[in-house]
C-alpha cells in the first residue's frame, strides 16, 4: 500500500517541526499520526491544532504533546470491515489509521482516494492470446493493449486498489514477459505477483498454481473487461447471499423483429408479436469462497462455465449478481474501437 511516512512525526518533536512536517506532506490530507518512541500511536496533529496552541500562548519551540489531539479515532486492524469503513467516512474521517492489539500502526487508509476497503484477494485471468484481435495481438498481449492511453489491465488493478485490494495475482501465458515487466515496480507500496501457466488451463484452471491467499474470499475476472463494477456492492450481496460464488451477471436482451409462432406439434396455439427476450449473461468477474479451489482439477484446462456447472452439480450455492453500470469485454476489434471512443468521456 502506499507509503504514509509522511504523515508520522515523533511525539518528542516540537510545534516548530510539526509546522515543517505538514508543510512538506506532498499530498492533500495535511494530518500528522504522532507516534511515542515504542512507535505507538499517541495523537494527531493539524495546522488548526497547532495555530490554537499558538493563540494560547505556545511558542514554536514547545512539544507538539501540548497541541496535539489525544482523542483520535483509529481502527484495529483485524476489526476492518466494509461497514466500517462506511461509518467513518461519514464522520468526515479522511486519514484512519489502522493499529494492532499494541497501538502500533499497521495502516493507514486514505478514505478519500479509497472506494472501500475489502477483505479479498484477486486473480486477473491474463493468459490469453486474444486472437481476434489480431494483428493488434500480434505482438503485445490483449491486457496491454492501450485505451485512453492506459493499458486494458491497468484499469482492473486501479479498481481493485482503490477498493482496498492489496493481494492481486495475474496469471499470465502468451507473451508472458511482456506483462511481468509491466508490474516488475510496486505500485502505491503493492507488489503484484504473475503467475506463468505452463500450459493453457482456460479461464479458471491456473488458480490452482495460486497458494499464498491471504482472505475465505477471491475475486477472479478476465483481465480484458472495461466496467466500474461497484465491488463493495458485488461483496456485501455475496455475503449476504451466504453465497459460495457470486457471478457478475449482465443484462441483455434480444429482439425478435418478426411474429413468433406458439406451437403444438404442428398446430398453431397463438402468435407473439415482436417479443423480446430478456436474459442475464455472464459478466466474467466472480467472487468464490477460497475452499471451494480444491474442486478445481489439477494440470487441466477448465473454464469458469466448467466450475460454475460443477458447483451446480454438487449442491453449492451459486448466486447472481446483476451488474449496474457499464461492461463491455473487449474481445472483438468492434469493442476496442468502441472503448477507445467511451473512455475519453468515462471517469474510472
Amino acid at each position: 500500500m502506499k507509503n504514509y511516512t509522511s504523515h508520522l512525526i515523533s511525539s518528542n518533536s516540537t510545534l516548530k517541526d510539526g509546522l515543517i512536517s505538514i508543510n512538506q506532506i506532498t499530498d492533500e490530507i495535511l494530518c500528522l499520526f504522532v507516534i511515542n518512541t515504542k512507535s505507538i500511536l499517541v495523537g494527531t496533529l493539524t495546522d488548526g491544532d497547532i495555530r490554537r496552541a499558538l493563540i494560547k500562548g505556545a511558542s514554536l519551540t514547545d512539544p507538539i504533546e501540548i497541541a496535539m489531539e489525544k482523542n483520535f479515532q483509529s481502527i484495529l486492524f483485524e476489526e476492518v470491515t466494509p461497514s466500517q469503513i462506511k461509518t467513518y467516512r461519514a464522520n468526515g474521517i479522511k486519514l484512519l489509521p489502522c493499529l494492532d492489539e499494541g497501538g502500533t500502526i499497521k495502516r493507514i487508509y486514505d478514505l478519500v482516494a479509497k472506494e472501500s476497503i475489502l477483505p479479498i484477494d484477486a486473480v486477473i485471468m491474463a493468459g490469453g492470446k486474444g486472437e481476434r484481435l489480431m494483428p493488434l495481438t500480434e505482438k503485445t498481449p490483449k491486457p496491454l493493449l492501450k485505451v485512453g492511453g492506459k493499458s486494458i489491465i491497468d484499469y482492473n488493478v486501479d479498481r481493485l486498489m482503490r477498493y482496498g485490494v492489496e493481494n492481486i495475482h495475474i496469471t499470465v501465458n502468451y507473451l508472458a514477459e511482456q506483462i511481468e515487466s509491466h508490474f516488475s515496480q510496486e505500485r502505491d507500496g503493492i507488489k503484484i505477483s504473475c503467475i506463468r501457466e505452463k500450459k493453457y488451463l482456460g479461464t479458471m484452471g491456473s488458480v490452482k498454481y495460486i497458494h499464498n491467499f491471504h482472505y475465505e474470499t477471491v475475486l477472479v475476472m478476465n483481465s480484458d473487461l472495461f466496467t466500474n463494477v461497484d465491488l463493495e456492492d458485488f461483496y456485501m450481496h455475496h455475503i449476504e447471499q451466504g453465497a459460495d460464488i457470486s457471478v457478475a451477471a449482465i443484462p441483455y436482451s434480444v429482439y425478435v423483429p418478426y411474429g413468433i409462432l406458439k406451437l403444438d406439434n404442428k398446430d398453431i396455439k397463438g402468435v407473439l408479436e415482436k417479443p423480446t427476450y430478456n436474459y442475464y449473461a455472464n459478466g466474467g468477474i466472480y467472487l468464490i469462497k477460497r475452499e471451494l479451489f480444491d474442486l478445481i482439477p489439477e494440470d487441466t484446462f477448465f473454464d469458469a462455465t466448467d466450475f460454475i456447472e460443477l458447483l451446480i452439480n454438487q449442491k453449492y450455492k451459486v448466486v447472481r449478481f446483476p451488474l449496474i453500470g457499464y461492461w463491455i469485454d473487449i474481445g472483438k476489434p468492434e469493442d476496442f474501437k468502441k472503448v477507445q471512443e467511451i473512455a475519453q468521456h468515462i471517469k474510472q
